[in-house]
């Protein structure tokens, strides 16, 4: 009888199966080879106590194998999630992420709106312009691993939109499509993604829709948050979105950027090549 794979634990608490073929395809989809993938998945599944390791354990692990070789691009790439959890603790930083990822795609945007409804004022967290298009956003953050979107944002989100909506309506507004979405870094609920489907809005999250949730379209456009890379502290990291620097992207068009952290030299090329290969991944 074959042996059964070892329990290992969830963030929320949940007892599994070890699933190998799940840390190799996220190592192959953060870009590692074949050759690569199947080293650290091997050193990874070995080190594994059966009913004490973490999904956490595992994570941590691999990332550690693929940051101390010369895979950084790579290990920037894996912890995807965690970069994007460590643009907390606030939804601020969040906020402007999105806001940025709007921006990208052409729309013009606005972070952190107070906006008049029919019956109350609402703050809303991304306003995205484009043609037609008049997108008001809900950033959902979540800066811990294991926590959902539930069905009560798409709920609130809707009832606001609707309020929002009646006063532009009645102000005369002339945009074709008025859009309500909910975007966050974290999976929704079935409850949440029956009611948003429902209701007609725009969700996207981790791995959300199907086709692509916001992991992919980070990863395909490079889109990266600069708290992915590994060749800049956590201090410089810090510096830069305090300034408004969010994207990894934003480095490479403005060499001035980096110039201010007092970097040397040698040290803004090691940082310009990683971002140059997590954004062309």
């Amino acid at each position: 009888m074959p042996k059964q794979p070892p329990i290992i634990i969830k963030a929320n608490g949940d007892r599994v199966r070890y699933e190998r073929t799940r840390l190799m395809t996220s190592l192959l989809r953060s870009g590692a080879s074949q050759d690569l993938a199947n080293s650290v998945t091997d050193k990874v599944s070995a080190d594994i106590i059966n009913g004490t390791t973490t999904t956490y354990d595992i994570y941590t692990r691999a990332y550690r194998l693929l940051k101390t070789t010369k895979f950084h691009p790579v290990a920037a790439r894996y912890s995807l999630k965690k970069a994007i959890m460590a643009l907390g603790p606030t939804g601020f930083p969040f906020e402007q992420f999105i806001g940025e990822i709007f921006r990208r795609q052409g729309y013009q945007v606005q972070v952190g709106v107070v906006v008049e409804g029919h019956c109350v004022s609402h703050e809303v967290d991304v306003i995205a312009v484009k043609g037609e298009t008049h997108a008001l956003v809900e950033a959902k953050f979540h800066n811990q691993t294991g926590i959902h979107t539930d069905v009560k944002v798409p709920l609130y989100i809707h009832s606001r939109f609707l309020d929002i909506e009646k006063k532009l309506l009645a102000n005369g507004d002339t945009h074709a499509a008025h859009e309500p979405w909910v975007v966050t870094n974290t999976h929704f609920t079935t409850s949440a993604i029956q009611y948003g489907e429902c209701m007609g809005m725009k969700l996207l999250g981790w791995r959300y829709p199907e086709t692509g949730g916001i992991e992919k379209l980070i990863e395909e456009e490079g889109f990266h948050p600069i708290t992915c890379l590994t060749t800049l502290s956590q201090k410089d990291k810090q510096t830069l979105m305090s300034q408004g620097t969010i994207l990894c992207r934003d480095l490479l068009e403005d060499g001035r950027l980096l110039q201010a952290l007092d970097l040397t030299v040698a040290k803004v090329s090691d940082v310009q090549k990683e971002i140059s290969m997590i954004c062309s991944s």
